[in-house]
């Protein structure tokens, strides 16, 4: 872990990202690539120490209330937020000043600040987003093996749909002969019908590899499926993306049963909702008055 200061927090599109670098281990990180420019270890945790006074200071100057979103680079509840609570600041500060909040997580730790999430998603809107990769326990271990269980994680979506918070699933990355299965797109699936997710986000049945994460990737293939890197370079060589052998079944059997069940599964919409803000003050307000004169 080091500090270091920063000269902004929010960007263009209102993200930001507490933390840089992460302890989750997750086998396929896209995060770890080499042009994201990080000069530190990834493991080596970057906490900006001046994020939360700078995040007041944006807050205060926005002019348009809106959704403020984080998690997109590094997981918001790594395990040394347990010890620093920067994004529970951080939240304290947009449920004060009135904006809307999204979050993307693999971790159950977010249960910690639920209160604050509920009172932000009764005043305006919360959504957490959470990634499913694969529904074997065991397998997840391998993929995933310091972050929250697929089981966990499937425990906090039911935590959030009690508790009236909007939820979105990930359901990425699928790795060609590991988790490429209709029974683990199923099992996922069944996991976010009985959780009523809003939406699931899918980009396809695959995942992208470049330098950085693509070396990482193939010495994880090594440690735990021994031979299946041969098989990637010997199929996919290079490239950036690597779709399924099985990705137009899988696909299919993604869209049916999220139609079926009233899921939304598509990804332009699933943004809109993410990014619009909504004031519920307002709406009541609204909605009260017109029942007076209707």
């Amino acid at each position: 872990m080091h500090y270091v200061k920063v000269k902004g927090i929010l960007s263009a599109k209102n993200g930001m990202n507490l933390y840089r670098g992460c302890l989750h281990g997750c086998i396929y990180c896209d995060s770890r690539s080499l042009c994201y420019n990080m000069e530190h270890d990834f493991e080596d945790i970057e906490v900006k120490e001046n994020a939360v006074e700078l995040l007041e200071k944006a807050l205060k100057s926005k002019r348009k209330k809106c959704m403020i979103g984080t998690g997109s680079m590094t997981d918001p509840y790594i395990p040394l937020e347990t010890e620093l609570g920067n994004v529970r600041k951080a939240l304290e500060l947009i449920y004060k000043y009135g904006f809307g909040v999204t979050l993307i997580t693999k971790s159950s730790r977010i249960l910690r600040d639920i209160d604050l999430l509920k009172k932000i998603n009764e005043r305006t809107k919360c959504v957490v987003q959470m990634t499913l990769t694969t529904y074997d326990e065991n397998l997840c271990g391998k993929l995933e093996p310091n972050v929250s269980t697929t089981r966990e994680r499937f425990e906090v979506l039911k935590k959030l749909r009690d508790e009236g918070i909007p939820t979105v699933v990930w359901l990425s990355p699928i790795l060609p002969f590991i988790n490429d299965t209709k029974a683990n797109i199923s099992g996922i699936l069944d996991y976010c019908i009985e959780a009523k997710v809003y939406g699931v986000i899918c980009f396809g049945m695959g995942l992208t590899l470049r330098a950085g994460n693509r070396e990482y990737f193939y010495k994880q293939l090594d440690r735990h499926f021994p031979g299946l890197k041969e098989r990637y370079i010997n199929k996919y060589g290079s490239r950036y993306i690597i779709d399924s052998p099985s990705s137009i079944e899988l696909m299919e059997l993604f869209h049916n049963k999220c139609e079926n069940y009233g899921i939304v599964h598509n990804n332009d919409r699933i943004f809109e909702f993410l990014n619009t803000f909504e004031d519920k003050c307002i709406e009541e307000q609204l909605s009260m008055f017109d029942s007076r004169y209707n």
